[in-house]
């Protein structure tokens, strides 16, 4: 059977993994009762997940002409006779309304119906949730046929969240246990002292258990105790030593806290520069010389660079521009050495987190748009936008929104990477 890649803007793509097949149609039938009758709309529907009655009611609404699929025999039928081209494109513009996300344009979607009888696609790669026009003909049909949900969906999310539920709890109770054992060691090492000079042996530790045993007796008795200064020349020189200590300390937390408004100054002065030169209107490999030259840190650069390519760019076109100017973020990240392969790819992961905390909501709700763009056109691979996802999930920013919009295009990419496994 020939296959074809689902929707017209990836016909040319030969490595696109989501097909179909052909249309094949058969006019039957002379007169006014000539129909034409589409021979494979079940394996067709099975390709686009949707059911065939939707395709072939489809087909109905948009040629004016009944039409009918009969589920037990698996026939769709249209009345008059119609040409396999028209019908091709017919189903074209089903697959674009009722099928690919609005959103990254990929077809596998979900079809909800919510509580105010509106038709929305749910994309299972970046999550994006795509609100179809109510004025088509075929959404009375699809609300009064609604499409079957996937059996054991609920059950399954009750089963991950009783399970993450009690990984927590392990984990709270492996914590507990840890900070049991870290006091009784600390009780330890307590209980032993440097003997002072002139006590050797048994005598020193004798003597210092019975000084420990004496303070935990008499802890409610500390007025009654009489301190006492070690005035002998190693003590006073340990003294000293803490003094110095502590004074240093201070100094490098001084010495810290200006470094951070110079880095911040360092960082728009990056931006600005970078700025100057995109003015210019150079190629990507004149870009890759200027970056090679800058003596910056690599992750400065990169946020610096993303901020630049990015930082103006108006609502709800963030993906759009970044499959615009791909060819400046494809020669960054063609700067890493084979041996250093991904490095550059996690920068720019980060540099993608960075520009999300930085930025209004409008960014975090389009960050797997994003992702999915730069995945499509090969500057980004699943293996680092997957570790770098479970690294944020398991930091310290782990409740952060930008990783509950990334989360559904991770699941897609490990689906789609299991498939292609057992294929």
């Amino acid at each position: 059977m020939a296959l074809q890649n689902i929707g017209a803007g990836n016909k040319d793509d030969a490595f696109y993994r989501y097909k179909m097949p052909r249309m094949i149609t058969k006019i039957e039938g002379r007169g006014n009762g000539i129909k034409t009758n589409i021979v494979n709309m079940v394996d067709i529907a099975k390709a686009l997940s949707r059911p065939a009655s939707y395709t072939t009611k489809y087909f109905g609404c948009e040629l004016g002409a009944q039409s009918k699929f009969e589920e037990k025999t698996g026939t769709s039928h249209v009345n008059g006779a119609h040409e396999t081209s028209k019908l091709a494109g017919l189903l074209e513009n089903f697959i674009k309304k009722y099928v690919q996300c609005y959103g990254c344009g990929n077809p596998e979607t979900e079809i909800i119906i919510t509580k105010t009888q509106m038709i929305t696609l749910k994309c299972a790669a970046c999550g994006f949730l795509s609100d179809v026009d109510m004025r088509d003909k075929l959404n009375t049909f699809i609300l009064k046929n609604p499409p079957e949900q996937k059996k054991g969906s609920g059950k399954d999310k009750k089963a991950m969240r009783r399970a993450e539920k009690e990984r927590l709890k392990e984990g709270e109770a492996a914590d507990e246990e840890l900070k049991k054992l870290k006091k009784d060691a600390t009780k330890k090492k307590g209980l032993v002292k440097t003997s002072p000079q002139g006590i050797q042996g048994d005598e020193t530790e004798a003597s210092a258990s019975a000084v420990v045993e004496d303070e935990d007796d008499n802890d409610d008795e500390g007025d009654d105790v009489e301190w006492q200064t070690d005035t002998s020349a190693e003590a006073a020189r340990q003294r000293i030593q803490e003094q110095l200590s502590a004074v240093t300390a201070g100094m490098v937390m001084i010495s810290t806290n200006e470094e951070k408004p110079k880095s911040a100054a360092n960082g728009r002065k990056l931006v600005s520069s970078i700025n100057e030169y995109l003015k210019k209107d150079s190629t990507a490999t004149q870009f890759k010389s200027f970056v090679e030259s800058l003596p910056d840190k690599p992750k400065d650069i990169m946020d610096a660079l993303f901020e630049s390519l990015f930082g103006g760019v108006g609502k709800g076109s963030l993906s759009k521009e970044v499959v615009k100017k791909k060819n400046y973020l494809a020669a960054v990240c063609g700067l890493v050495d084979e041996e250093e392969e991904g490095s550059q790819q996690m920068l720019l992961l980060e540099a993608i987190e960075t520009f999300c905390g930085k930025t209004s909501r409008d960014a975090v709700k389009e960050v797997a748009l994003v992702l999915k763009a730069l995945y499509d056109i090969d500057v980004l691979e699943e293996e680092y936008v997957v570790k770098w996802y479970e690294k944020g999930i398991a930091g310290s920013n782990k409740g952060a929104q930008i990783w509950k919009n990334v989360k559904p295009f991770v699941e897609w990419l490990q689906s789609a990477e299991s498939e292609s496994e057992e294929e």
